[in-house]
């Protein structure tokens, strides 16, 4: 049975849910904090279209594209008729699984359906996180018993889910014990309990031996007008700033707070030599000296220890300016004082854990950990001493409360889980709130998450530390959104609960051809590394989850962290890492491996659907090696725009492809390359219609056509070239794009494109895929690979820009013209020109010794002056070369018979031209 993601996709719908609305994801993820989210969207077409079939009749073929186009119009979208869909088309059962299922978002899409949905992952903490989406909201509580500090409901019927009301009590009752337990360390002033408290790490100046704290801002609210009460005028804010003030007397600091801007330079900040170059970095001023410390050497000092923690600011609530700044009072000061007696007298949690984690940070982790360089070796080495009391006491309580659940109470062990896991749930994203890799976020009084780029840890050497009170980064505010999203998870809910597992996709606990389909977001080469980057937040939760979630406690990690030696990704190691194996070779050998037990697990009639992103062809080279190593063969490719927030040419991608693959057929036999080639030109011309007639963009249908492509492939056992050798599957990807652009005939001002030079060819099609639009690097060289031109011989047509590239502007172009030069060439030395008048685009002209009638020269002028945007400077030039044509025919023409009257005369190079201009 053909299956409707091998002929259709709705590409159009997934690109527009997966920004913003129900298809986002953006409800999914704000339950727990990982890497790489998965737009819902994406996740739940892929699912459908992986399960239902593709008839052959073209009225059967529009009404289930139909359906699926109304399933996409919500989270349960037409569930009732996709359901009976499904199980029509699958009579013996529909199940899918996802060995990569990270946070859950494939297989919450597939539960949500009411299906049998599997969820695997090698990390204990994505496994936490997936089970609290996809597997407890699914489930009936109803039967467990009523906790002792769950609030009353005074309605006559209560028809709030159970777990949200009994996690809402859990999360208040541990936030009323670690308020409790730790309100000596955080003392009220004046009555009020403040938002949170700005740190510095302090440095012995290597001059005159003060110690000074090391901030790069002085700035702490920005002054601005707020609207009065009621019919009062608005209300003026000067701002708030701060400054450190030494006394070489004491060698002691102190902070100043006062209204309005920065009076003074912070001691962290960019600095010059005597010789006027500016350091590397930002450099460190002793305020009692004024001596510089370089980036270098202030890292050094932390890295040895040396560094203290310094408390600066205290953050009010305020009615007037929403936060209120001040010096600490010595009651704050005394009760940091305190802190570390208390450190001392924690009491493990068990035999065999710490109270503080004292799991360590390996070797190589520098681009990835940020403290490790300042310092950190143990993953409770992040914090200064209060943020480290608060968290172990916040754990302790988490525990205590889930011991008394199961002991006292009497709920079901894994409604301990539940509860418990969903307190653990905050703790992570308090985490990411926290540490000194937090900064305060003067722009809406918030605080910035320490993960800077989604997978790496930041260190600041000022940083904030957010109260037991209220206001952003809280325990109260992080609970409240962690509720709402429950909450907003749960309206309506329909499915079952998916089945989740820790294991490794490369042996997979499952029977051979049990699964209908495996849908899957695989890892992407050396992109994240995802347990190094989430030990962090393991080891915390290890502490308050160990007696629900014992499994975390264990792991044959040599460091104590999660366990790594099966993990499928690239490392990209910065330092030492003298151990680690996770390299190219481990990945492509994984990595093929996992796709071997998905082709085994798989049932024959069922397929293997591939989330992808990269749009690197090396990358795209080994994933199809992959493939073909397990035994299967792709036959659907669909590109949808996933990631509209990245950036273009980063690590981010901004479009991804979901394919798919079919185990191989047997008794397959050879074939030979031109065959195979014109056979792959005629399935992508078949099915180029439709393509067109569903809206896809050009560039789109170059991913598409991937799919086709190596569905051709794969009828063979192997592809042989004029000598028999055999040739490489990958080969065969440059060829679909090209027969795209042979599929879709495109004309220039009535010239067919493929009667153009090959440069100027390379250039159009560019223009119609893209115009000015910045794209990444990789897509340059599918571009010269499909164009079978070397990447040097097109590289100054669409140099770099803005992290990618793009198509030349005319005044850049520095191209000669000759006799020998090509049509694009001579096009962009014409626009350039066209500023300086008809003489100088006549010696242009005259240079190419073009005839005035070259219908191929002027048929791209006229293309490129119609494809470019109104605004673009080169649509007027081009412009303007178009309405002068006449003139510059009869100037260039002038030019050559004055060329043949005087010999020594010679034609003027465009770079001469430049330089006389």
């Amino acid at each position: 049975m053909t299956r409707m993601i091998e002929r259709w996709f709705p590409c159009a719908e997934v690109s527009a849910n997966s920004s913003a609305g129900w298809g986002s994801g953006s409800t999914e993820i704000g339950l727990f904090p990982w890497f790489a989210k998965r737009p819902v969207a994406q996740a739940k077409a892929a699912v459908v279209c992986s399960l239902l079939p593709w008839p052959e009749d073209e009225a059967e073929q529009q009404r289930l594209q139909e359906l699926v186009q109304q399933g996409m119009s919500g989270r349960y979208g037409a569930w009732q008729l996709l359901h009976d869909e499904i199980l029509k088309a699958n009579p013996e059962g529909a199940s899918v699984l996802d060995p990569f299922s990270g946070r859950g978002m494939i297989p919450l899409e597939a539960g949500r359906l009411g299906l049998e949905a599997h969820g695997v992952d090698y990390s204990p903490v994505a496994v936490l996180a997936s089970t609290l989406l996809t597997d407890f909201p699914f489930r009936d509580w109803s039967q467990e018993p009523r906790l002792p500090f769950a609030e009353e409901s005074n309605a006559l019927y209560d028809d709030r889910p159970r777990l949200l009301v009994d996690v809402r009590a859990t999360l208040d009752e541990v936030g009323r014990r670690w308020t409790a337990a730790m309100s000596d360390y955080y003392p009220e002033v004046n009555g009020k309990q403040p938002w949170g408290y700005l740190w510095a790490i302090a440095i012995p100046c290597q001059e005159c031996g003060n110690r000074f704290p090391l901030t790069g801002s002085y700035e702490l609210r920005r002054p601005g007008k707020k609207r009065g009460s009621k019919s009062a005028p608005p209300v003026i804010d000067p701002g708030q700033s701060f400054y450190i003030e030494a006394d070489p007397a004491t060698g002691t600091c102190a902070t100043v707070v006062h209204e309005g801007p920065p009076r003074r330079t912070p001691t962290l900040t960019r600095a010059r030599t005597a010789e006027g170059r500016t350091l590397a970095g930002k450099s460190a001023i002793c305020p009692f000296c004024s001596h510089v410390h370089p980036l270098d050497v202030h890292r050094r000092l932390t890295d040895e220890g040396r560094a203290t923690d310094m408390l600066l600011v205290v953050a009010d609530h305020s009615d007037g300016s929403g936060k209120e700044y001040r010096e600490p009072t010595e009651v704050e000061l005394a009760a940091v004082a305190a802190v570390p007696a208390a450190l001392r007298n924690l009491s493990d949690p068990s035999p065999f854990l710490s109270a503080v984690p004292d799991e360590r940070i390996a070797p190589g982790n520098n681009n990835i950990i940020g403290p490790s360089i300042y310092g950190a070796r143990t993953y409770g080495d992040f914090m200064c001493d209060r943020q480290t009391l608060a968290f172990a006491m916040l754990t302790q309580s988490i525990s205590a409360v889930a011991d008394e659940l199961m002991n006292k109470v009497g709920v079901s062990p894994d409604y301990a889980r539940a509860l418990s896991g969903y307190a653990g749930s905050v703790v992570a994203r308090k985490l990411r709130r926290a540490t000194r890799g937090c900064t305060i976020d003067i722009s809406r009084a918030g605080v910035h998450d320490i993960y800077a780029n989604q997978g790496s840890i930041t260190f600041s050497q000022d940083f904030f530390e957010v109260g037991i009170g209220t206001g952003a980064g809280s325990w109260s505010s992080l609970c409240k959104s962690s509720m709402s999203t429950l909450s907003n998870l749960m309206t309506d809910i329909q499915g079952a609960p998916v089945s989740v597992t820790r294991g490794s996709a490369t042996a997979l606990g499952l029977r051979d051809k049990s699964i209908t389909a495996v849908v899957t977001d695989p890892p992407y080469d050396e992109m994240l590394a995802y347990a190094d980057s989430s030990d962090l937040i393991y080891a915390w939760l290890k502490r308050a989850l160990q007696n629900t979630w014992p499994e975390l406690v264990i792991t044959s990690d040599e460091y104590g962290c999660q366990e790594k030696q099966e993990e499928i990704i690239v490392k990209r190691v910065r330092g030492e890492a003298p151990n680690e194996h996770r390299t190219r070779e481990h990945y492509d050998t994984k990595i093929a491996e996992a796709f071997g037990e998905m082709r085994r697990v798989v049932r024959d009639d069922g397929l293997v659907t591939i989330v992808f992103g990269s749009g690197d062809p090396e990358v795209w080279q080994r994933l199809l090696t992959a493939i073909e190593q397990a035994g299967l063969v792709m036959t659907g490719s669909w590109p949808a725009n996933t990631e509209a927030g990245s950036h273009q040419g980063k690590a981010n991608i901004e479009t991804t492809l979901t394919m798919t693959c079919r185990p191989k057929a047997p008794g397959r036999s050879p074939g030979r390359k031109g065959a195979v080639e014109a056979e792959i030109k005629a399935e992508i011309k078949r099915r180029y219609p439709d393509w067109e007639r569903w809206g896809l963009a050009p560039a789109d249908m170059l991913m598409a056509a991937a799919g086709p492509a190596m569905e051709v492939v794969g009828r063979y056992s192997e592809i042989l070239d004029a000598k028999g050798e055999p040739v490489d599957i990958y080969t065969f990807l440059p060829l679909a794009r090209a027969a795209v652009q042979e599929a879709m005939a495109v004309e220039i001002d009535h010239q067919p494109l493929e009667t153009f030079d090959a440069r100027t060819r390379f250039a159009l099609w560019w223009v119609t895929l893209y115009n000015r639009q910045v794209r990444g690097k990789s897509e340059l060289r599918w571009q010269a690979l499909a164009a079978t031109l070397d990447l040097a011989a097109i590289r100054d047509l669409v140099p770099d820009a803005d992290g990618g590239v793009r198509f030349v502007a005319s005044r850049d172009f520095k191209g000669k013209i000759n006799a020998d030069s090509t049509v694009i060439d001579i096009a962009l030395a014409l626009a350039a020109a066209s500023e300086d008048g008809l003489q100088a685009m006549g010696q242009v002209l005259g240079a190419a010794q073009h005839t005035a009638d070259d219908t191929f020269l002027w048929s791209a002028i006229q293309f490129l002056a119609d494809r470019l945007p109104d605004n673009d400077p080169d649509s007027v030039r081009f412009t303007r070369v178009l309405r002068n044509r006449t003139g510059i025919v009869g100037a260039a023409e002038s030019i050559s018979a004055s060329a043949l009257d005087n010999p020594q005369l010679e034609l003027i190079d465009d770079d001469e031209m430049r330089r006389l201009r």
